[in-house]
């Protein structure tokens, strides 16, 4: 048995453990107003309509002239219309114009200037166009009065340039979900370690993995391996909508998180069955949710993609994406333990014929955090499985989700 998962007497299935989570994330309510420029990403709060019309003018669709349309009836290559070139259009008239510039008053076509030879202010037309034709007419992109976006749709950079063309400048969206971050363990430190300290990673991990994923992430001090410490440092952030710990989640004399989390709240998963990360745990506060992540490493990354990142995400009201995957052919045997989820680092190799091939780096060495960060993703195996054939294909995640 892999001593992580000692003293544990069962083991949640991964999604059940994320179900359960989930169902203590209290999405917020909590609403702002932010300049545009400052939206990329952010979460509509509230439904969005035009306060006007896009384009507010009738415009050319065409490079060309513009026309009145029965002033090209019946035009050919053989049987031109000849026209005047002017400033205004009247009978008989055009004036030039190019794509997006407003209809001259009097028209209500453009001749693409493909159609047209022009010689001094003589213009032959070669080809009849329709009223309206080549014309974008008022509105013809957003109507007055359109709705736009709803609660809960994820703004994109296109969606903010069209709030910017119908006249806004700001956007209601909901807040960001607030996140204290606090590493524990005695044996850590910020810089120069000593003999038997560690250089605390984890906690600042996660926090830039809280900001990717839409949250707003406190960064607290290292907190050592104390009960009353740990209670305070608890205590004093359950006004945050998530909590989330790293490191003391086993089952070892200084593992003292679930403990301390019990003691205050409630502690409804402690062990699940995944691979790096056994020991994570998972609780609530006076209806603060807690994620208890372990200390290594990498079990701590893949606990936090598994279950921190859906809760941020719910609690931000952000719609849940899929992690991007990559099809891969395995260049070598990957095994797995039957019933336990088993997270695999590989590498991918693109051959220049768009065949690619997935390298794995580790399946095992919770601690090794090299393995994620020189990884390009990771394969997952289901509980169900006893591996992978080497030659089979795979779905590889890509963790580092793009914004």
């Amino acid at each position: 048995m892999d001593d992580n998962r000692a003293g544990f007497e069962e083991y949640t299935r991964t999604a059940a453990a994320r179900e359960r989570l989930l169902e203590a994330v209290t999405p917020t309510e909590r609403t702002e107003r932010v300049e545009l420029r400052d939206a990329d990403g952010r979460v509509v709060a509230t439904a969005v309509t035009a306060d006007r019309q896009v384009p507010h003018y009738e415009r050319a669709a065409m490079d060309g002239y513009a026309v009145r349309a029965r002033d090209t009836f019946g035009a050919t290559e053989r049987s031109p219309a000849s026209l005047q070139v002017t400033d205004s259009v009247r009978a008989g008239t055009a004036a030039r114009v190019h794509t997006g510039r407003e209809l001259p008053e009097g028209a209500d076509a453009v001749v693409m200037v493909e159609a047209t030879e022009r010689t001094g202010d003589d213009l032959a037309v070669f080809e009849a166009v329709p009223e309206g034709g080549n014309v974008g007419p008022i509105g013809e992109d957003v109507a007055e009065g359109q709705a736009l976006f709803e609660p809960g749709h994820r703004l994109r950079p296109s969606d903010l340039g069209l709030l910017k063309a119908v006249g806004l400048e700001t956007v209601a969206v909901y807040e960001r979900p607030r996140v204290s971050v606090i590493p524990t363990g005695e044996e850590l430190v910020q810089s120069d370690p000593d003999p038997g300290e560690i250089i605390e990673t984890n906690g600042q991990t996660v926090t830039q993995y809280v900001e990717r994923w839409g949250g707003e992430a406190t960064y607290r001090d290292v907190v050592t391996d104390d009960p009353d410490a740990l209670r305070a440092a608890i205590e004093r952030d359950l006004d945050h909508d998530v909590v989330v710990t790293t490191g003391g989640t086993s089952v070892g004399e200084r593992d003292i998180v679930p403990e301390v989390v019990s003691e205050l709240g409630e502690v409804f998963v402690h062990g699940v069955a995944l691979e790096p990360g056994h020991p994570v745990a998972l609780g609530a506060i006076e209806g603060t949710p807690v994620v208890m992540l372990p200390g290594y490493p990498v079990a701590c990354i893949v606990n936090a993609v598994q279950f921190l990142r859906p809760a941020v995400e719910t609690a931000g009201r952000r719609p849940a994406v899929s992690l991007p995957t990559t099809e891969a052919r395995l260049a070598r045997k990957l095994p797995s333990e039957p019933g336990v989820r088993t997270f695999a680092r590989v590498t991918l190799e693109e051959d220049g014929e768009g065949s690619v091939t997935a390298t794995p780096t580790r399946t095992k060495g919770a601690g090794v955090l090299s393995s994620v960060a020189l990884a390009d993703g990771w394969v997952v195996l289901p509980e169900e499985r006893e591996g992978y054939a080497e030659g089979a294909t795979v779905a590889v995640e890509e963790w580092e989700v793009r914004r």
